[in-house]
């Protein structure tokens, strides 16, 4: 039963071979909550794992069995991508960011997994001695993984201290390099769920134009700043981008959690028309192809995977046609999220946590939704994140999204009925009378 004592944590983090637990991977955290949770004989609380909390959308089961029905499953997918996806995404795009690219400049890939990780090997061919990526933490860790894996350079800062205007000096200090090849970011972010506004989405397309470097966009949460619905296709307000700003942007749109489609694995990336036709020597020396959108078709994808799924492209271009076509309300159906957050946030506030990203650069609070940042008093991230391990409570440290402040992301998505709501209560409530903060009423 927990809590677990400190000396068997230890033991169980020693055998999994993790030295420093802020550091450790949101696996290696599920492999030690599991482990936990076996000789405690209680379920966990999963507030590290970022499964979809939602049942994937209907409309892209039933295209994705009958386009098996129908026998692509023995045919080799256009590694571009079919043509219904192309068409698809470029009118989803339209509809919900207000943005006109053409199809051709949408290509699927394995996730946006693969979409972010085959871009960052094709812009270091691009750009020969343009070796860095500059990361604007807190971010999704993976991604830090991707560049370290392509032998990539990496630089970052973290937005919390770079709000609004004052992005602008950070932007010109990290470019002015010459270094970067491309900048990434994730709005609504994860973990943080702040959201880059109009302001600071101008200031990054300006800087982009100003050190030809490319936006790479992940909008893996789109449409999820439940504060602005931006759910009705072809109306105003659109979901906010830095295509608006700039032509050097790369835009990465996942199925995962827009609809609730992460296990077939598939995405799309939108490469700017500019960036798609533009002749690089560096990838006609590579490659042998100058171009970029066609080295990236078939000089990447090509070697990489030779395709996506045909069935899941299928499932995908149904689903983003039916959102344009306002019969299928992605937006709607994640509001879920915001409800589960802000009963979560409540039952943190009663135990003394705090939000550590609170505000946006206008200053209105955080939307509620798939993340959010927690800290407890002056406790390092370390140290919470062990302690609540022992209550059973698994989250992963800000310093693994390359944060700089204390705290923890949490992720609301594995925690939705009463009974664990009331587990998750009842655990902070016992960590709380443990752990007294320092001028808190007996």
């Amino acid at each position: 039963m927990f809590p677990i004592t400190e000396e068997r944590l230890d033991a169980i983090l020693a055998e999994q071979g993790i030295d420093d637990i802020a550091k450790a991977t949101i696996r290696q955290i599920c492999s030690v909550s599991d482990a936990l949770a076996a000789e405690a004989g209680e379920e966990f609380v999963h507030l590290e794992i970022g499964n979809p909390g939602l049942e994937a959308s209907q409309t892209g089961v039933d295209a994705e069995c009958e386009a098996l029905r129908r026998g692509v499953a023995n045919k080799y997918p256009n590694i571009a991508g079919i043509p219904e996806i192309k068409t698809n995404a470029s009118r989803f795009a339209k509809a919900f960011l207000g943005i006109d690219v053409p199809g051709e400049s949408f290509i699927p890939t394995v996730g946006s997994m693969q979409g972010t990780f085959s871009v960052m090997s094709l812009l270091q061919r691009a750009m020969p001695g343009r070796d860095t990526i500059l990361f604007i933490n807190p971010g999704f860790p993976a991604q830090r993984s991707q560049a370290h894996l392509l032998g990539l350079r990496q630089d970052s800062f973290d937005i919390y201290e770079y709000r609004g205007e004052r992005l602008r000096g950070i932007l010109d200090e990290k470019l002015s390099s010459g270094r970067v090849c491309a900048v990434i970011y994730c709005s609504p972010n994860n973990p943080a769920w702040i959201n880059l506004t109009e302001e600071e989405l101008r200031i990054l397309g300006e800087a982009a134009d100003r050190y030809d470097t490319v936006i790479m966009e992940d909008l893996a949460y789109m449409g999820m700043d439940f504060r602005t619905d931006t759910g009705r296709p072809f109306e105003p307000p659109y979901v906010p981008t830095v295509a608006r700003y700039t032509d050097r942007f790369i835009l990465f749109l996942s199925g995962s959690k827009i609809f609730s489609y992460a296990g077939q694995r598939i995405a799309t990336v939108c490469i700017s028309p500019a960036l798609f036709n533009r002749r690089y020597d560096g990838l006609k020396e590579f490659f042998g192809i100058p171009t970029l959108g066609k080295a990236y078709i078939f000089g990447v994808l090509y070697a990489m995977s030779s395709g996506t799924s045909h069935s899941a492209q299928c499932a995908l271009a149904t689903m983003m046609g039916a959102a344009a076509d306002g019969k299928l309300d992605f937006v709607k159906v994640s509001r879920e999220y915001g409800r589960r957050a802000a009963i979560v946030k409540r039952i943190l506030d009663e135990n003394g946590f705090h939000i550590v990203y609170d505000r946006d650069a206008d200053g209105r609070r955080i939307a509620d939704g798939f993340f959010f940042t927690a800290g407890y008093g002056d406790m390092g991230s370390s140290e919470l994140q062990k302690e609540l391990m022992r209550y059973g409570i698994s989250a992963i440290s800000l310093p693994s999204t390359g944060s700089l402040q204390s705290g923890l992301r949490v992720c609301v998505s594995m925690i939705s009925d009463d009974e664990t709501f009331a587990r998750f209560a009842d655990r902070l409530r016992l960590f709380h009378r443990d752990h007294p903060l320092a001028g808190a009423k007996a």
